[in-house]
């Protein structure tokens, strides 16, 4: 087995990184891959930049090239839901994509013809997450996870997407990995941290929020390295 683990900015994947053994760095389309191992398991990590066209490229050359098998994905989101708070952690159980729009042609949000509106992530790694989640103490929450090509910072776009796609979180990579790896037959895992939501406070400072939320995903996430080993 070949682990995939995947975020959308540096900060993300740089705890995670530092913790690797056997490091080797492979720069390959305008990126950088790093391969090692943790416990003895192999691992490949990289950062996709920000975006869906982004993420699929990442992640298809980490199936493809690099010949992962499963793939972690962590990062951060924005709340839809009233019941998730800065720093709460949700996995997504179904990925789609709020800026997908062909409704001219009579088909749903989100939809394409021989696609689906909301894809499943995979069930075991679920359940590894929720035991890993549960050793450490953590509340973790699950449910579905809205993916586009735009920061969302409007409260009716917000709105509109959780009542359209009953959506709980959103950001804008995770749909793509769904997808890459859903058409390749790789399980997969999308573990986001909440940087905002409607109550937040204004002295907010997401710069060190994003330094400490990765700190506590790289841990989840390689527990989950082991727990999958």
């Amino acid at each position: 087995m070949k682990i995939a683990i995947m975020g959308a900015m540096p900060e993300e994947v740089e705890p995670i990184v530092a913790k690797l053994n056997n490091l080797k760095k492979t720069d390959y389309a305008a990126n950088t891959y790093y391969e090692g191992t943790y416990n003895d398991q192999e691992v490949v990590v990289a950062y996709s930049k920000i975006g869906k066209v982004f993420a699929t490229l990442t992640a298809t050359i980490l199936i493809e090239k690099f010949g992962c098998d499963t793939l972690l994905f962590s990062g951060v989101a924005g709340a839809i839901s009233d019941e998730l708070k800065i720093g709460d952690l949700i996995i997504a159980d179904g990925l789609c994509q709020h800026d997908l729009d062909i409704t001219a042609f009579g088909h749903p949000f989100g939809y394409v013809p021989e696609g689906e509106v909301c894809i499943p992530s995979d069930v075991e790694l679920r359940n590894v997450a929720k035991e890993v989640a549960a050793s450490k103490g953590l509340v973790l929450k699950e449910g579905i996870i809205a993916t586009g090509d735009q920061f969302v910072a409007n409260a009716e776009r917000k709105d509109w997407i959780g009542s359209e796609f009953k959506a709980d979180a959103l950001e804008m990579e995770g749909a793509s990995v769904a997808v890459v790896c859903s058409s390749l037959g790789v399980p997969f895992f999308i573990l986001r941290a909440i940087s905002d939501s409607a109550d937040m406070d204004a002295s907010f400072n997401f710069d060190e929020f994003l330094e400490s939320s990765a700190k506590i995903s790289a841990d989840f996430i390689l527990s989950m390295v082991d727990a999958i080993k």
